[in-house]
């Protein structure tokens, strides 16, 4: 089941759902996927029999719903700063190599040598862990709250200081919190874990720096387990026409790490297993346009796509006005 969310004119939310393939009808009487979700998760329901309990109503163009840029993000909070945008790196197989590159130029050590490959093979060695044991923890980072969730359609704007605005295709986890702190995974969506990759390259202790950015993920949820073999095509698009085209890999299959040793390198943290709380938390890639030497301008459109997972996810870059920052005293 994909799950996704609209924007109504009087400002309230329709809820819509579909197979893979098929045609999306609204869900009665659901004020949001946020609201669905904890309705499952604290009455022991799954969400696809909170769904069916609510019962499907008109039906809706997802299409036409695009073109209007009616989309919301597929999951959003009444209270943006209980959304919590988060992720983590050096995850897929082949994910180290153009980081590696890039931090051994500037560190001028031997590639391999570095902190960032010390990682990459922490989590070779034991990212996959057997059941009862607990894996190693991988690189992690916060991207911001609510605020930083951009719209499927919208613009992902890069502050006027960033040094670069540069796509990295992931699949995000989907999570509420019930009343009890227990973390529900609702599914997995294609995502825009947006990053300033030349900010990073000056230092890699400067990866945090890099992170504070926007994000975007849906416009659908596929709910429930993903595939262990996730195929996408991540594409930059220039005036109409594609500048840098370039298939992506991510599931279980591809990867140095489980979803749930993530997971659980996540949620240890008693701060992110506050009740209601919403938390999208990426999990990382091995394609980027930075790493074949793409500059991206304002105006360029970046395009996530992965079968099983829904509509492509559209964003369009913009760079944001200088700020005048001051400090008052008190």
């Amino acid at each position: 089941m994909l799950i996704s969310q609209i924007r109504n004119e009087d400002g309230s939310i329709t809820v819509a759902v579909r197979e893979t393939g098929g045609t999306a009808h609204a869900v009665k009487g659901a004020a949001s996927v946020h609201a669905l979700a904890l309705e499952a998760a604290n009455s022991g329901r799954s969400l696809k029999a909170v769904v069916e309990a609510h019962g499907l109503g008109d039906a809706v163009d997802l299409e036409k719903i695009y073109a209007e840029g009616r989309f919301l993000p597929p999951i959003t909070h009444a209270d943006p700063a209980h959304l919590q945008l988060t992720g983590t790196g050096l995850t897929h197989l082949g994910s180290a190599s153009t980081r590696d590159a890039m931090h051994a130029a500037v560190s001028k050590v031997e590639e391999g040598a570095t902190d960032t490959m010390k990682m990459f093979k922490m989590g070779l060695e034991g990212g996959k862990p057997k059941p009862g044991e607990t894996g190693v923890q991988p690189e992690w980072f916060y991207k911001g709250n609510g605020t930083q969730s951009a719209a499927p359609g919208g613009e992902l704007v890069s502050p006027s200081f960033a040094l670069d605005g540069g796509e990295e295709p992931e699949m995000a986890g989907i999570y509420v919190i019930a009343d009890s702190g227990q973390p529900f995974r609702i599914g997995f969506a294609v995502s825009n874990e947006f990053s300033d990759h030349v900010t990073e390259r000056i230092n890699y202790l400067y990866l945090a720096h890099s992170k504070l950015r926007p994000a975007s993920f849906g416009p659908e949820i596929r709910v429930g387990e993903p595939p262990a073999d996730i195929r996408g095509t991540s594409r930059i698009i220039r005036k109409g026409e594609v500048l840098w085209e370039k298939p992506f890999l991510s599931g279980e299959a591809n990867m140095s790490h489980t979803f749930a040793n993530l997971e659980h390198h996540h949620f240890k943290y008693g701060i992110f297993r506050a009740p209601g709380d919403v938390h999208v938390h990426m999990f990382g890639t091995a394609t980027l346009s930075f790493g074949d030497g793409i500059k991206t301008e304002p105006g360029d459109v970046f395009e996530i796509e992965a079968a099983e997972f829904g509509l492509p996810l559209r964003n369009t870059l913009a760079v944001a006005g200088q700020d005048e920052i001051t400090i008052a005293q008190l």
